[in-house]
């Protein structure tokens, strides 16, 4: 039996031990329900948090107060981690995260967040809305009993802050870093000892020193943190989020419970969200940036030789996974239509903006 089998079966398995009285149904009164969406965000977490709440709010407001979203931050309910198992086991009705936190679940989530040297932002939209990728997010949720959508985007992520400047690949030897995700693997064989932490509990590990550096988001969510205050080297450009998703799962049966009007609510709002999250962070980065620098932070660029590393480690990230059929399937897929949009938006708007610059100043 292949992996995906297995899953499948084991899913189906804890499936009807949940059926059988363990799986708690929402709140029914006189027509209306409410569920529960636990999140790996700390209440009031710059951009990630509010992502959740649009979602939230835009479903209480679409349905006329019918259908009502009740948030639980991370750790008021379960911990930032804990979303996934809490939404499958039936404690909670659905989850907004990240979904590259879940690979131990299965690696092929980590393509519904964001993987090294991966699709932008625009890129994913189009193998989603248009491609195969949503396909491949309901096949994820099918194994696991969750019915997901993208519910936000960070865009290009930042290459994290640091102690010390990176001068070569050598200096993440022993380098005590966080990043989540298949970018974190990769960049374990560079050398770096690569921790997962929860962005909230980010700051604290940093300045006592539990952390040597941290990716988290860009300039805006990373100055709300306060990361500046700690360590004055920034890296700009990053290879492991180049265009970061979040989702929006919901137990499966609880998803199949609902009326056909109250499911296409939640698709709409989760795909607004989508558009009006990767707004708000494109729409702060730039005024952010420049009071960091302005503040003295160093603002920097990995040199090449770190990031042909980066490519290395990447590419031995993505073997240590072929073995897995589904995803594999996902893999090619996702390179497949990457390459097809890439190819236009390079010598389309990729030329434009160069020439803006150089014509406009």
């Amino acid at each position: 039996m292949d992996r995906r089998s297995f899953l499948k079966n084991a899913a189906i398995g804890g499936a009807a031990a949940a059926a059988a009285g363990t799986l708690a149904a929402p709140a029914i009164a006189q027509g209306k329900r409410k569920l529960t969406m636990v999140t790996a965000w700390g209440r009031g977490l710059a951009g990630v948090f509010d992502a959740a709440q649009f979602v939230a709010d835009a479903i209480n407001t679409m349905s006329d107060g019918t259908l009502e979203i009740e948030i639980k931050a991370a750790g008021e309910l379960v911990g930032a981690f804990e979303v996934f198992d809490a939404v499958t086991s039936g404690q909670a009705d659905m989850y907004h995260a990240a979904d590259y936190y879940f690979i131990s679940q299965h690696p092929g989530f980590a393509f519904f967040t964001s993987v090294p040297m991966g699709m932008t932002a625009q890129e994913l939209f189009n193998w989603y809305y248009h491609g195969n990728g949503r396909k491949y997010h309901d096949t994820l949720g099918e194994i696991f009993g969750l019915k997901s959508f993208l519910a936000g985007n960070t865009g290009a992520q930042a290459g994290g802050w640091f102690r010390k400047e990176i001068n070569g690949p050598e200096d993440f030897k022993g380098l005590k870093f966080r990043m989540p995700g298949l970018g974190g693997k990769a960049l374990g064989y560079l050398g770096a000892s690569v921790q997962n932490i929860p962005g909230s509990e980010v700051y604290q590990a940093l300045a006592s020193g539990a952390l040597d550096g941290t990716e988290w988001i860009g300039p805006w969510a990373d100055e709300k943190a306060g990361f500046q205050e700690i360590t004055k080297f920034f890296y700009t450009a990053g290879f492991h989020e180049p265009g970061a998703a979040l989702s929006l799962a919901t137990n499966l049966d609880v998803f199949n419970s609902l009326s056909p009007a109250h499911q296409k609510i939640i698709e709409a709002a989760s795909g607004f969200a989508n558009s009006w999250s990767l707004a708000q962070f494109m729409m702060n980065n730039g005024a952010a940036l420049e009071r960091l620098k302005a503040g003295g932070v160093k603002v920097l660029q990995f040199p090449d030789s770190v990031w042909d590393a980066f490519g290395e480690g990447t590419r031995k990230v993505y073997a240590e996974f072929m073995g897995d059929d589904l995803f594999k399937e996902i893999f090619d897929d996702y390179g497949a239509s990457m390459r097809a949009s890439s190819g236009w938006i390079k010598v389309s708007e990729g030329v434009y903006r160069g020439e803006r610059d150089r014509v406009m100043g």
